[in-house]
């Protein structure tokens, strides 16, 4: 209320009937009370209030009932929706999962350049086996195709076990977190620092895709330098020096 010192806060006495939390800065910032305390707190009239929230069945309709809601109610009123209350939150979670996903592909970068390494080795300690295909009337097009395909094997058994097991994790990351707070003794995910006690998951079928698929993809290219060079290695020059 104002006076001629200031304004002055409104002290009233309620009692506490329930708490909820929420593990957000909404714990400690809002409270809850009945709607005819608050009027009477404010000196309102007794059903009157100043905003109503509305609950919509699909979470990305939110922006249109909103439009809807402020055109049907005339200049006098404001509506918003989470999209401008929260928005930049949600944008910044945005941006850390589009980071996370590159972060993933250039690990599976790293692993398709092992590939190669791997390969590389292969052909310059199989010099002479290879010159000695050749020599028996195998053509560069079948020393390719068979460096292509234990490089794709390769690519493809690794994808499918690292795939199951980044499911199994993700289906599992709240005890594993868990069980690794248990072994360390120490909480990874405070409240007080996160505002989440637990890491809470969901999987998502097209990350998933997204993942394997470009695991498979790079490592087929991965293979074509290496069975490129088997298959421009002379039999001659190669039985001599081997």
């Amino acid at each position: 209320s104002t006076a001629p010192g200031g304004i002055t806060p409104r002290l009233q006495r309620l009692n506490v009937v329930g708490i909820f939390k929420v593990g957000a800065e909404l714990d400690g910032s809002m409270g809850l009370i009945h709607v005819a305390d608050a009027a009477a707190m404010q000196h309102w009239q007794p059903n009157q209030v100043q905003s109503v929230r509305l609950a919509v069945k699909d979470l990305y309709a939110a922006p249109q009932v909103s439009k809807q809601v402020a055109a049907s109610l005339g200049d006098g009123y404001r509506a918003d929706d989470w999209t401008h209350t929260q928005g930049s939150l949600f944008s910044a979670m945005k941006m850390e999962k589009t980071m996370i996903g590159l972060l993933l592909l250039m690990i599976v970068a790293v692993a398709a350049f092992n590939i190669i390494a791997t390969l590389i080795m292969v052909v310059n300690d199989k010099g002479a086996d290879i010159a000695i295909l050749r020599t028996i009337g195998a053509t560069p097009r079948q020393i390719m195709a068979i460096f292509m395909v234990q490089g794709t094997v390769i690519g493809i058994v690794g994808t499918l076990i690292g795939g199951v097991l980044g499911v199994i994790a993700a289906l599992n990351v709240s005890e594993l977190v868990g069980w690794m707070e248990r072994v360390s003794g120490q909480h990874i995910f405070s409240s007080d620092v996160y505002f989440v006690s637990n890491l809470p998951s969901e999987l998502q079928g097209g990350d998933v895709a997204l993942i394997c698929g470009a695991g498979f993809l790079l490592s087929f290219l991965a293979t074509l330098y290496p069975a490129y060079r088997a298959a421009k290695i002379q039999p001659a020059h190669a039985l001599r020096y081997s």
